[in-house]
């Protein structure tokens, strides 16, 4: 893993995920990790 990335939690799965360069300008913005997790993001993961 990257040193000094920033690290967000995914709204649907919980799961961490870490700053992308195409992420750059928007990353405020983002609250997904995946395209999935965007598509289905009315529907919260069983995972604990």
């Amino acid at each position: 893993m990257k040193a000094n990335v920033p690290r967000k939690i995914c709204a649907t799965c919980n799961r961490p995920f870490t700053w992308r360069k195409k992420w750059e300008k928007v990353w405020s913005e983002v609250k997904y990790c995946s395209q999935k997790c965007r598509m289905h993001k009315n529907r919260p993961a069983d995972r604990q």
